[in-house]
């Protein structure tokens, strides 16, 4: 189901600037991490979904997982620094196609959105794929979201053009979470721990949620002013929490599977 891209590969040496930084290493480390632990959560699907973050110091470069290579395998130096424009500034290998539309001109219509990861993980796409409102705020993890989603109504097919990325950053908008109908989500955020952590407990809470709606009985929302003030607690909170969680990745892979990190 992955798409190649046909795509330019330019060296760094065109800027005189350098793409190997103690930052750029960070983050290259960072998102490798997040590859990896989605991957042992099943959060992933075949070689089809992708992360990207914006480089550090580098507003109009992003880095994403490879095509062909599944997020159990990812390491920081597998890592690609694309531009928007479709070269491959740095790296081995191509994005997927989608991967490329859709992350390339999320990040340029959007600036705000410093990491983007995209996945098809089972229990937030079940909710994408039944009518109504995907979550019901009816458990306290869920609240962590409240205010923060919006919802692509109108799924058209593959993201194999910018007209399509374009299509999608749109209906974003000024939201963090889309849940695309018949698709995925998108988790967006302003760095990759924050990514992390909304991607994680997004999933949890339609885990949940889908097993309160398998029993046959009344989900019991809470009501606006609960949710609202809910949210705003949470939100006081969640760089910090991100963070930490983030760290607690990397102290797991760093005993397990430390070649995440080459």
């Amino acid at each position: 189901m992955a798409h190649e891209l046909n795509l330019s590969k330019t060296q760094p040496l065109r800027r005189n600037v350098s793409l190997d930084t103690e930052e750029i290493r960070q983050a290259r480390a960072d998102l490798a991490a997040c590859l990896r632990m989605a991957a042992r959560l099943g959060l992933e699907e075949g070689i089809c979904n992708h992360f990207s973050a914006l480089v550090p110091g580098h507003p109009d470069l992003f880095l994403v997982n490879r095509l062909g290579w599944a997020f159990q395998e990812a390491t920081a130096s597998s890592l690609l620094i694309c531009d928007f424009d479709g070269n491959v500034i740095d790296g081995d290998g191509v994005p997927e196609a989608t991967a490329f539309y859709i992350h390339a001109r999320l990040h340029k219509m959007s600036p705000r959105v410093g990491a983007a990861f995209h996945t098809h993980m089972p229990n937030a796409t079940a909710l994408s794929m039944i009518e109504g409102d995907p979550l019901v705020w009816a458990g306290q993890t869920a609240l962590k979201f409240y205010g923060r989603t919006a919802v692509d109504e109108n799924y058209n097919g593959l993201a194999l053009d910018e007209r399509e990325g374009d299509r999608i950053a749109a209906v974003l908008g000024d939201k963090d979470i889309l849940f695309m109908r018949n698709h995925g989500v998108m988790v967006c955020a302003p760095n990759i721990a924050e990514a992390w952590d909304d991607l994680y407990y997004l999933e949890r809470a339609a885990e949940v949620q889908l097993k309160a709606m398998s029993s046959g009985r009344r989900l019991l929302p809470v009501s606006e002013a609960v949710a609202s003030a809910a949210a705003k607690q949470m939100r006081e909170g969640d760089p910090e929490s991100a963070r930490m969680h983030l760290e607690s990745v990397r102290r797991v892979l760093d005993r397990e599977a430390p070649e995440y990190r080459d």
